[in-house]
Parts: C-alpha cells; sequence; structure tokens
C-alpha cells in the first residue's frame, strides 16, 4: 500500500513539474525587429533593429504566458548611415535620451483562432496598450544546437505620431508595422 501510495505521489509530482511554465530567452542572432511605413504614399518600406533581448515564459498546460521583449532603438539599420542619424534624432526615436523600445505583455493567449500577445508599448517614453497577432509559434528541439527552442512571429500596426513621433506627417504615413521574429532558446 505505501509503495502505491508514493507511485502516485511520484505520478502527480511528474504532472506538476511537466505543467511548469518555461522561460525562453531571446537569442537575438536568430531574432529579427522590423519596421514598415510609407513614405510619399509610395510602396512600403522596411528596416530592422540590429539587437533585441528579452524572454519569453509559456505556459503550455494553458496555452499561455508572457513576453517581455526589449530593443535598442540605437541599433536601427535603415542601410544609410545618414538616414540612421535622422530616424535617431529627437524628431522620431530620440535614441539620446531613449535608447530602449520595451514591450512587456500582460497575457499571451496561444490556443484559439488568433493566438495574440497584450501588453505595454514603450517607444520615446510613452506607453500604450497593444496587441500583437502571433503567427507560425512552434516549440521543438533544435538538433542543430542541442537545444530547446520556440519561435513565432508578432505584429502590430501603430499610429506613431502616438508616441510623439508624428514629425513630417504629410511626408510619412502614420501607420507603422511592427513585426517580430522571434527565436528564443530555453532557459537552463
Amino acid at each position: 500500500m505505501k509503495r502505491l501510495a508514493m507511485f502516485a505521489v511520484l505520478l502527480a509530482y511528474a504532472d506538476a513539474v511537466q505543467a511548469a511554465p518555461e522561460t525562453y530567452i531571446i537569442d537575438n542572432s536568430q531574432t529579427s525587429s522590423l519596421f514598415s511605413y510609407r513614405p510619399l504614399g509610395a510602396s512600403s518600406l522596411t528596416h530592422r533593429f540590429d539587437k533585441t533581448s528579452g524572454k519569453v515564459v509559456i505556459d503550455r498546460a494553458t496555452g499561455t504566458g508572457t513576453a517581455d521583449v526589449t530593443i535598442d532603438a540605437t541599433s536601427v539599420n535603415t542601410g544609410h548611415a545618414l538616414f540612421n542619424e535622422k530616424i535617431q534624432g529627437t524628431d522620431f526615436f530620440d535614441s539620446a535620451r531613449y535608447p530602449v523600445i520595451s514591450f512587456k505583455s500582460r497575457r499571451m493567449t496561444l490556443d484559439g483562432e488568433q493566438p495574440s500577445l497584450t501588453g505595454d508599448l514603450t517607444i520615446k517614453g510613452v506607453t500604450r496598450p497593444v496587441t500583437l497577432a502571433i503567427s507560425r509559434f512552434q516549440c521543438m528541439p533544435d538538433p542543430t544546437f542541442g537545444v530547446d527552442a520556440c519561435g513565432a512571429r508578432a505584429s502590430v500596426t501603430i499610429k506613431r505620431s502616438d508616441f510623439n513621433m508624428g514629425k513630417l506627417a504629410f511626408l510619412v504615413s502614420n501607420d507603422i508595422t511592427l513585426n517580430l521574429t522571434i527565436r528564443a532558446v530555453k532557459e537552463t
């Protein structure tokens, strides 16, 4: 009888451990942070930030989680040094005063028709609630690197004027689409 009770306790403990939330650290080398806009009503242009960090916590049992993402605003890369300086200036990112763009989620929902990530986006010292649509979410062992990894794409369209970046609205669209393609490695 004692063995049966001990087996039941071990089984319950194994289920609890298996259902525990897991933490994944964002791998900057395998992550891209992009933003797109329309200048002069022309086709969309896309630029990137070269440095993204943070973590993702996933509870697979409930299909929920959280994410904290930090983007280095000084790492903006348009492909042109002069444009990088302009976009980091006070009219736009003002990266000398606000070197970080952050997203802190309150809720991640992975189940249902449209997985999403709801939280607070902070750009240029202004924080606004946003909901990012998640697509292509998947966790699996990565045989190349021998680690457990998760990947996903998340996107949202914001108004740049909501973040004190409304300068030159007659030349550049107010709508900016942010796209994050994240690869995160399980914390050991």
